[in-house]
């Protein structure tokens, strides 16, 4: 039988890493900051409009829009960690789905246990 399980993918920080995570970082920041103008516009279009109750869109907007400073907030402190980040460390990036083969008598603690892809500039240096 095979199943599916998460394993952990680890990125080991170098000066190269650091600087694409910076602009991966800084893009985001971006993006959310273009969103919450667009959500502002959209806003303001459809409270001109009659009919339709200035409270509820402005709630409902809002809401969206908060989300998406909660989200540049984080980011935020995601850059600042960066630069605190020394050189050799390692950080989790994400996470990603791994199929495992299992069969009548494996332990099932060996094959639910913790595992890892350890990444450096691009290329996977170890598996554990």
């Amino acid at each position: 039988m095979k199943i599916i399980r998460k394993t952990a993918v680890k990125q080991v920080i170098t000066e190269k890493s650091k600087e694409r995570l910076e602009v991966k970082f800084k893009g985001q920041l971006t993006q959310l900051e273009n969103e919450c103008h667009q959500l502002q516009f959209e806003k303001r279009k459809l409270q001109s409009k009659k009919g339709i109750s200035t409270s509820d869109v402005n709630v409902r907007f809002q809401k969206e829009i908060d989300r998406r400073k909660n989200k540049m907030k984080w980011v935020e402190y995601q850059l600042e960690q960066l630069d605190i980040l020394p050189i050799g460390s390692e950080i989790t990036e994400s996470e990603v789905d791994e199929i495992v083969e299992v069969e009548v008598g494996d332990k099932w603690s060996e094959i639910m246990g913790e595992r890892s892809i350890t990444i450096q500039d691009g290329q996977v240096i170890r598996i554990d």
